[in-house]
């Protein structure tokens, strides 16, 4: 055998008493990736002269600039004789359903809680699912480095949440260790974090169980991952449940529709690494990539021919919110991208729910309309980018939460709010989610820094960040999961201030802008191309005002002074996509380009305004004639 297919070989026969399946979980930003990034340097990943970027598991350019993981993504290492395979997860509770699935591969949660800030809402939710699904967890008390830190206090948190959360006596006997991840130290010792990472490495290989397939028995892969490339086409990724896999082997899918379709192993893979390495063989407890099989989709089980046992279906909880996905019909349509058909949209959006099982598409009684549902409105947000970035142009409704009726009672989504605000602020704070609907659960004080708990309806949480952040001047945190479905909370306010809509298409000028200053604050600077019906700010009073944003000065054969020629405007607010999105009202879509952000009436004509707001108060007239 040539040595490089003999170093392939020896690799993928890794028995599986020397293999360890974990996956490291946390709320975001409580350090996990970077922790992941020690962890690869301390096992020899790395040159010593190479150059590595901070974060490498969050490879996508939408994951480094917000700086959060919201892909799961896999590596592994070597320690010793043994093989670790380490899979990070989102922190966010938007993706959320990568969580879910990951934990059917796994024997074992590296549940990692910042030393501070201590257990919050994404802990809950991710630590939920690894007790469901019996795994050992071993809790690391992150960021030990930094100041105020209040370790004691912090395991307190986590035992009570095992608790609440229905952990047995096995369950509640966890490791615990102390560390700094951005230094690469951990202890079991809170005084005393070391030198390096040995302690955190020798406590996986002692208190995780490898895997408990069994090599003899026939073959059971589920695919749990999905990956696509160019010259692959879709990859599947998954753990070897029982038995072995060998390239060019036949072999049989279970779909999740109750079908099977034969198909031939082309190409076999294992982690080393962030490395993918081609492999002739693999089995029981291994994690491998497969290409060359067809469609598979996430929860297809593969199994020898004529020997189908397909494994239980990952159950993902149903999304929260949802949108509505337009073609473009904006006056502007094409001029920064390709205007999508609704036959091309469609068909990208069902590419998207491919690799995101937490996402659901949907056609509605208009053809260009499809209904987009979701997580949270950072999950829809980053669907959003993802196909901005490719260049498509498109047209997105004002969020709605997902309204159940379960016993003929109108259920709507509630979450776990935790905030955390300097109390000089906690008045505006409180008055701003009591007008949220929003329920005081518990409240502590830390050092002059607030923490409360509330829970809210999903309802509430549209749009939230902006008013807090403004309260709190920016110094608050804000972090919300999913609870359970409950009954309607009744009306929640919508936005407060009417805007300032655009009277005629053509390009705003600074003298018309001056004006248009002294009624509210604009969205646009001088030059911008601006068309009837976009809106281009944010009126003073509650109501919505139509200016001409393109109006010239009059020009006369008398010279007027500088002072009557140099206008000077205070400048614009600008929006973020996400947002934008919140600030939609129900008679408003946002317009998407590979360049920007346009907010704009459904009905571009004041005329037709005019007429719809009319209806709409004969409607309720009658609505109330009829309740009376």
């Amino acid at each position: 055998m040539a040595p490089f297919l003999s170093k392939f070989w020896e690799e993928s026969s890794l028995k599986k008493e020397l293999i360890r399946n974990i996956a490291i979980i946390a709320h975001v930003d409580h350090g996990k990736t970077t922790l992941v990034d020690k962890m690869l340097m301390q096992t020899g990943n790395f040159r010593s002269n190479e150059k590595v970027v901070e974060r490498v598991m969050d490879s996508n350019d939408l994951e480094k600039e917000k700086g959060i993981t919201i892909l799961a993504k896999n590596t592994a290492v070597d320690y010793g004789d043994y093989r670790i395979n380490i899979i990070d997860t989102p922190g966010h509770a938007d993706f959320g359903g990568e969580v879910e699935r990951i934990m059917k591969m796994v024997d074992g949660v590296l549940l990692v809680i910042d030393a501070y800030e201590g257990c919050m809402p994404q802990t809950k939710f991710v630590l939920k699912k690894a007790l469901e699904e019996q795994l050992k967890p071993i809790v690391v008390i992150n960021k030990m480095d930094r100041d105020y830190i209040r370790p004691s206090e912090v395991i307190d948190e986590v035992i009570d949440l095992f608790i609440e959360l229905g952990a047995d006596d096995d369950q509640l006997d966890f490791p615990v260790l102390y560390a700094s991840g951005i230094q690469g130290i951990a202890s079991t010792d809170q005084n005393d974090l070391g030198t390096d990472l040995d302690p955190l490495f020798k406590e996986i290989i002692s208190y995780i169980p490898n895997p408990v397939g069994l090599p003899d028995n026939d073959l059971q892969l589920q695919i749990t991952l999905l990956d696509y490339s160019d010259f692959l086409g879709k990859i599947g990724i998954g753990v070897v449940r029982n038995g072995s896999i060998k390239l060019n082997m036949q072999i049989e899918i279970a779909k999740n529709d109750g079908k099977t379709e034969k198909q031939k192993v082309t190409k076999l893979f294992s982690f080393s690494g962030l490395k993918r390495t081609e492999v002739e063989f693999a089995e029981a407890g291994q994690i491998v990539a497969i290409a060359g099989v067809g469609e598979i989709n996430v929860g297809d089980t593969l199994c020898e021919p004529g020997k189908i046992a397909p494994l239980e279906r990952v159950i993902i909880e149903e999304p929260t919110l949802q949108m509505n996905f337009l073609v473009n019909d904006a006056p502007f349509a094409g001029k920064d991208g390709d205007p999508y058909t609704a036959r091309k949209l469609e068909a990208r959006l069902l590419k998207e729910m491919h690799t995101d099982v937490s996402l659901k598409v949907e056609k509605t009684d208009k053809a260009d309309v499809f209904s987009v549902a979701g997580r949270g409105e950072l999950h829809l947000a980053v669907i959003i980018e993802k196909l901005r970035r490719e260049g498509i142009e498109f047209q997105v409704s004002r969020p709605q939460i997902i309204v159940k009726e379960i016993d003929g009672v109108k259920m709507e989504p509630y979450e776990l709010l935790i905030i955390e605000t300097p109390e000089d602020y906690l008045g505006a704070v409180m008055d701003l989610l009591s007008r949220k609907k929003a329920d005081l659960i518990d409240m502590t004080n830390i050092n002059g820094n607030v923490k409360i708990k509330y829970e809210i309806p999903s309802r509430g949480v549209i749009g939230l960040r902006t008013d807090f952040l403004t309260e709190t001047r920016g110094y608050g945190i804000l972090t919300h999961s999913f609870i359970d479905h409950r009954p309607m909370s009744g009306e929640i306010g919508d936005r407060k201030n009417g805007v300032l809509v655009s009277w005629e298409t053509g390009t705003a000028t600074s003298y018309a802008l001056q004006s248009a200053e002294e009624r509210g604050t604009l969205f646009i600077d001088p030059g911008t191309d601006v068309y009837e019906g976009m809106i281009v700010g944010e009126n003073k009073k509650d109501e919505d005002l139509t200016i001409n944003v393109c109006k010239q000065k009059q020009l006369t054969n008398v010279r007027s002074s500088s002072k009557d020629d140099a206008v000077k405007l205070k400048g614009k607010r600008s929006l973020s996509l996400e947002q934008s999105l919140a600030y939609l009202a129900e008679d408003e879509y946002l317009e998407i380009t590979p360049k920007t952000y346009r907010l704009r009436k459904i009905h571009l004509s004041k005329n037709e305004r005019d007429k719809q707001n009319k209806y709409k108060k004969y409607e309720s007239l009658n609505q109330q004639k009829t309740a009376n």
